[in-house]
């Protein structure tokens, strides 16, 4: 972490393991965990949309997030998700990671019920006063049928743990303008997206496609902040199947929970209702698209 990268360069917002029972593989959680440093990544975003976080409960996140900082806290950012359309729960959630160690906490606009400004703003407001942590808000219209609006950024960009936003707007224009006002640190949130952020001034991304690519995308990354605009080109080229096979579908959740089974990380891609587990034809066809796509898959 920098000041200029306060939750770290390259987050991967991590599946959560579980058992073909259906519980969570705390141990398997580790060991993606593990996997996921060594390929490329400084930080992880857990119990988000990847992490399956509207199907894993209160205990369930709690015990995540302390394996978590248990086992890799001392390496890596351990950013939790405090996603909810009720207020109450968001802080609560805000609160636990703060008890369990986290480094950050992820703020999601409420979803499902499309408040007004004034209520996403107290929303916000409520989750940065109820904890110290740093706090990644999370823009995504796609997901919450409501933008963060300019108005509210401006005015919750003043908190001083309001420190990020996740930029799933897909909006490359708008965000450079938002960097230059607020000063907050920017991540993309939209692995095909990620270069031409960092163009606009991101600092980093919370990317899905990290699961199988982290070491691609860090030296995209890198190759940017060294002024090597065609070496970071050429890694997102070299990118674009692989993203394709992950996010083409729009299941990320499944798809990198897939990919960690096929490079032999954990031994289940388990998913909770309403995902639905690739059946061992689909399994079949995408880990062969991830081969195709120059990915190392074990089986």
């Amino acid at each position: 972490m920098t000041d200029q990268r306060p939750l770290g360069t390259v987050l991967t917002a991590m599946v959560t393991p579980m058992h073909d029972d259906g519980s969570i593989d705390i141990d398997g959680a580790v060991k993606v965990a593990e996997y996921l440093l060594a390929h490329g990544s400084d930080g992880l975003v857990i119990s988000g949309t990847t992490g399956e976080a509207p199907t894993t409960h209160a205990p369930e996140k709690v015990e995540l997030t302390t394996a978590l900082v248990e086992a890799v806290g001392d390496r890596a950012t351990i950013i939790a998700g405090a996603g909810s359309n009720d207020t109450a729960h968001a802080i609560m959630m805000a609160q636990q990671a703060q008890e369990c160690g986290a480094h950050g906490v992820l703020a999601l606009t409420p979803y499902y019920s499309k408040p007004s400004d004034v209520g996403v703003l107290a929303h916000f407001e409520a989750i940065a006063g109820a904890t110290d942590l740093p706090i990644m808000l999370y823009d995504i219209p796609g997901r919450t049928a409501k933008p963060i609006s300019d108005r509210v950024l401006d005015a919750i960009a003043e908190r001083e743990n309001v420190v990020a936003v996740k930029d799933a707007t897909g909006d490359i224009a708008q965000a450079r303008d938002r960097i230059a006002r607020t000063g907050l640190a920017w991540y993309s949130g939209d692995d095909p997206l990620t270069l031409d952020f960092l163009r606009a001034g991101a600092v980093g991304v919370v990317s899905v496609a990290s699961h199988a690519i982290g070491e691609s995308i860090a030296r995209m990354i890198a190759a940017h902040d060294a002024g090597d605009d065609a070496a970071a080109q050429a890694e997102l080229d070299s990118q674009q199947a692989a993203i394709e096979a992950i996010m083409g579908g729009g299941l990320g959740a499944v798809t990198a929970k897939a990919a960690m089974e096929a490079l032999g990380v954990i031994a289940s891609r388990h998913m909770r209702l309403p995902h639905v587990t690739f059946d061992d034809a689909e399994y079949t066809s995408f880990v062969a698209l991830l081969r195709q796509a120059g990915v190392p898959v074990e089986h």
